[in-house]
């Protein structure tokens, strides 16, 4: 295994812990008490001073062996472009939380997958990511399967909560898939334009962590005029579970994000932004066993459909890929045959 498979894997499964935990503690928070909608949008990425770990360690490595060793984050270009995908960021994390807090794991996770839909359009006009058939119908049934699950909310609606409620957060994790849809692209866009200048896994650190903090920024004007930053003392307080166990799960939650945030940019630069979303939508079923499992959700007929056309998606994307790389290998080797060949042309 090279070492490309080898951190594409990691980031992967960084990405894995991260989709997987993430929403479940952001369910917890609110089905116990959280209500803040503009603070559940800022633990999203509020745990981005993680990543100055690592880049402190890749600085003081890079300045030993050359004085002149600087940020790639200080050059304007990148700073725009992190500027603009942490914007679009910060908007997909209140649409994120203002969802969650109206449906359950399961659906919300299951809506989501329509955002491979979504993110493959965008691939397609903004990095020209290229389509087969098995690519093709994988985003057909993926997006079948989101819109089968909304066609009878009302048999998942959580108790007490109208169905205006129950359809306004459909409509944002709609909201959700289609904007974190168009960031995904839009990283693995300005990763191609800086690749002029030796892009490496440090650059994507970096990245990340200004578009961390600018998400992070742009919620924080949210708490502030939401006055939610005076509410997380009472909050706590008044939770369910305890103060202490409230502030285990915002903790906990933010890293969880943080990394599917990192293990997402880290699969865009070893792969594809499109790869990042077959993965999210791989993970359903992992997803929504642990919401059945620990909040005893309600898996109905239409959750039963949706999950089966999604695993369809996802094993008709991958078997494309290996089809595609055997014809790749088999178009090389008849290449290098036909290379080999003798020239028995006569003069």
């Amino acid at each position: 295994m090279n070492s490309k498979i080898l951190f594409l894997c990691l980031n992967a499964f960084i990405l894995a812990v991260g989709n997987c935990g993430g929403p479940l503690l952001t369910r917890l928070y609110f089905i116990h008490g959280g209500k803040r909608i503009w603070f559940s949008s800022w633990l999203q990425t509020a745990a981005w001073p993680i990543i100055l770990i690592p880049l402190l360690i890749s600085y003081i490595r890079r300045r030993r062996k050359s004085a002149s060793a600087t940020l790639f984050l200080m050059k304007p270009q990148f700073l725009a472009a992190a500027a603009g995908i942490g914007t679009l960021t910060g908007i997909s994390n209140y649409l994120y939380s203002a969802g969650f807090a109206r449906l359950p794991v399961s659906t919300s996770s299951l809506i989501l997958a329509s955002q491979l839909a979504f993110m493959s359009v965008f691939a397609f006009f903004l990095v020209k990511q290229k389509f087969t058939a098995f690519k093709v119908n994988a985003v057909v049934l993926l997006t079948l399967g989101s819109v089968i699950l909304g066609c009878n909310m009302s048999n998942d609606r959580p108790e007490g909560e109208s169905n205006k409620d129950y359809a306004v957060g459909f409509v944002m994790m709609i909201g959700t898939a289609v904007v974190f849809s168009l960031a995904l692209p839009l990283m693995e866009l300005t990763y191609k334009k800086l690749g002029k200048m030796a892009l490496t896994y440090t650059m994507v650190l970096e990245m990340e962590l200004m578009v961390s903090f600018v998400a992070t920024a742009f919620c924080t004007v949210g708490m502030v005029i939401n006055n939610d930053f005076q509410a997380i003392a009472g909050e706590a307080k008044a939770y369910a579970l305890g103060e202490t166990i409230y502030y285990v799960v915002i903790v906990w939650s933010a890293i969880f994000f943080e990394g599917f945030f990192l293990g997402s940019a880290g699969v865009i630069f070893y792969s594809s932004s499109l790869l990042t979303g077959v993965i999210f939508t791989s993970l359903l079923p992992v997803t929504e066993l642990l919401a059945v499992i620990f909040y005893h959700e309600r898996f109905h007929a239409e959750k039963g459909i949706s999950l089966f056309l999604s695993l369809w998606g996802f094993i008709s994307y991958f078997y494309g890929e290996i089809k595609h790389k055997q014809n790749h290998s088999l178009d090389e080797e008849n290449n290098m045959d036909q290379l080999a060949l003798p020239n028995t042309d006569v003069p």
